[in-house]
């Protein structure tokens, strides 16, 4: 542990990152790309009345919107081109790896190589596309109607024209900033799709910091409690850095070969197995589930006084009453969701059989497990047993900010989902800057070896 603290230390040294000029542009475009995301975060979509517009969202709070919301670094609040923010690319990216684990012709496409890849890329964009233009449409219908009954409209003048327009401008936007993400992965820092996210999330940061603190010093929250939350988010940060390194590694083992000085040698490796291989999906799928109801019913106006006037109503004000945040239903709807994607997302992303079997063709074993059907039940037994684990991880993870954001009234935007966002994405971009820095060190010595030689040809 202390050497690889002290290697990280010297890869991360000021004097190194001076001297890597490819590693400077990149963080600057990366910086810029950024900039330009929260400019466009800001701007409107034509035939918004943005003053009507704040006054409605405030009725929403602790909906579905609320929660998109923080992904699109208030956009969505503001109802600007960048509204949507990535949320459909990244369902559609979802969709599609979801196909080429059940559909067979997917299957056969992703086993294609670098050609496979870019033909499920293309399916991917097209299904953003189709994805982006029926969420622009049907916010763009819900903006029309949406206040009716306070008397208020967002929308200046409703109608087709609008729809239309709302629906390119959405659709623009949210292919823009898919453009984007992946111009910084490839001449950024890398992880653009990710790093856009954190940045809409971080972007609300200083202003829940500001509602935390202003609120101790009005009394209305104990310097007690705010202590205890912040020492809750430093320990659950370190929780995250810690259980999204923490894997199972199975030993492999491979058969006897031949050295150049003819001794018998057996290789070995090991296969990780992260506790946590679902990543934030299951926190945001089972949030989106549960928040959509109550997102309905504060469109629909149910939520406002009076609007039992219908048994439809009713039940769907009851519905959304038991659904509040920290309400015991929610709490143990929510956990429920989160173990559920867990392991169904484990299972579409990890497959124990054509793992074992790529391990039976290149000669590889376990050591006590014979190839083939015993190694695809070994391994997916260890695999249920550390899902378990990374299930009952994000549990806990997400349920104790949600149990603080009910009882003491801390801003949504703290939740578990964006920690473990924030968090997760901290730890790669560090990553691949030292990666970088290593990759620049390593050029460097290339170029010394290559004059020292050529000094002793000489």
């Amino acid at each position: 542990m202390a050497s690889a603290a002290e290697n990280m230390a010297a890869n991360m040294n000021l004097g190194n990152f001076a001297q890597a000029a490819e590693l400077k542009n990149r963080l600057w475009f990366t910086l810029g790309a950024l900039v330009v995301f929260r400019f466009l975060s800001f701007v409107p979509l034509p035939g918004i009345d943005p003053v009507a517009m704040a006054s409605l969202f405030e009725t929403t709070k602790g909906g579905v919107l609320d929660f998109f919301n923080t992904f699109s670094g208030g956009g969505l609040e503001r109802m600007s081109l960048i509204a949507l923010g990535v949320m459909p690319y990244i369902t559609a990216s979802i969709v599609v790896q979801l196909g080429t684990t059940l559909v067979p012709s997917l299957q056969s496409l992703k086993k294609e190589g670098e050609s496979g890849r870019k033909k499920i890329n293309q399916y991917t964009r097209y299904g953003t596309v189709l994805l982006t233009a029926f969420q622009a449409y049907t916010i763009a219908v819900g903006l029309e109607s949406w206040g009716a009954s306070q008397g208020v409209s967002a929308v200046v003048e409703p109608g087709m024209l609008f729809r239309m327009t709302a629906v390119v401008s959405l659709i623009g936007g949210t292919m823009f900033l898919m453009w984007l993400g992946e111009q910084i992965t490839s001449r950024g820092i890398g992880n653009g799709v990710s790093l856009i996210i954190m940045a809409g999330i971080v972007a609300h940061l200083p202003t829940s910091l500001a509602k935390v603190f202003e609120g101790g010093r009005t009394g209305t929250m104990s310097p007690l409690i705010i202590i205890g939350v912040l020492v809750l988010a430093i320990g659950l940060i370190w929780g995250i850095c810690f259980m999204e390194r923490a894997q199972r590694r199975v030993l492999i083992q491979y058969p006897k070969r031949a050295t150049q000085r003819g001794m018998m040698q057996a290789d070995k490796s090991h296969l990780p197995l992260k506790i946590n291989t679902a990543g934030v999906i299951p926190p945001i799928f089972a949030s989106s589930l549960l928040l959509l109801p109550l997102t309905i019913a504060q469109f629909a106006g149910t939520a406002s006084k009076g609007a039992t006037d219908s048994t439809g109503n009713e039940i769907l004000l009851t519905i959304t009453s038991a659904l509040q945040h920290g309400s015991p239903l929610y709490m143990a709807l929510y956990a429920a969701g989160i173990i559920f994607f867990c392991f169904f997302y484990t299972a579409v992303v990890f497959n124990p059989e054509e793992t074992a079997e790529n391990l039976k063709r290149y000669g590889g074993f376990i050591p006590g497990i014979r190839p083939g059907k015993h190694t695809e039940t070994y391994l997916d037994y260890v695999l249920t047993r550390v899902t378990v684990i990374g299930a009952a991880y994000l549990t806990v993870l997400c349920l104790a900010p949600e149990f603080l954001i009910s009882r003491m009234g801390i801003p949504f935007y703290l939740g578990g989902t964006s920690l473990l966002i924030v968090v997760n994405v901290t730890m790669d971009t560090v990553s691949q800057i030292q990666s970088h820095l290593i990759a620049h060190q390593y050029g460097n010595l290339i170029k010394k070896a290559k004059l020292k030689t050529g000094r002793t040809t000489r």
